[in-house]
């Protein structure tokens, strides 16, 4: 319920484009890390580094950015969409046991990263890991998930992802 409400929060106060629910299979990167690809990623006309994350593949209902997405919650054959969730508890890294997801906060540092994986495509893995099924999902680092505007040191960003993690996933306040 937490989550919903933060969710909420984002939404009323600095959303710019519309959100739509899912319901099936989604990525969810709440809790991971990426990595950067060296390839540079372009939202909404703005050029970003690329980042990798692998998340678990979960299934039931997702909050999804629909201006990203073509307004459509099917991914093509073979990968699935990254999208939030109200879930308390997710399969996690390194040994994708379910956990409990923390929210933390962090300021963004001169030489730190965060990254947005929302509303972005991934690759289903073709193997499952201690028997969880896991896409790499690819999106912005530094980039807004509300406004997909750059982010400066000196923001705070909220993540599920532990200390340490690199560039972890999360939002901008």
């Amino acid at each position: 319920m937490k989550k919903l409400l933060v969710l909420t929060l984002f939404c009323s106060n600095v959303f710019a484009a519309p959100i739509m629910i899912c319901n099936g299979e989604y990525a969810l990167c709440a809790a991971s890390g990426s990595t950067p690809t060296g390839k540079i990623i372009t939202v909404k006309g703005k050029k970003f580094q690329e980042g990798m994350a692998v998340c678990p593949v979960l299934t039931g209902r997702s909050v999804a950015n629909p201006a990203l997405m073509n307004n459509s919650c099917d991914a093509p054959a073979g990968k699935v969409w990254s999208l939030f969730s109200t879930v308390s508890e997710a399969p996690q890294a390194p040994s994708w046991a379910v956990a409990p997801l923390v929210q933390r906060t962090f300021i963004l540092g001169k030489d730190s990263g965060m990254s947005n994986q929302w509303s972005f495509l991934c690759d289903k893995q073709a193997k499952p890991v201690n028997g969880v099924r896991l896409a790499s999902c690819y999106g912005p680092i530094n980039e807004s998930p509300w406004t997909n505007g750059h982010i400066i040191p000196g923001a705070k960003i909220i993540t599920d992802a532990p200390a340490g993690v690199l560039n972890p996933v999360g939002g901008n306040f």
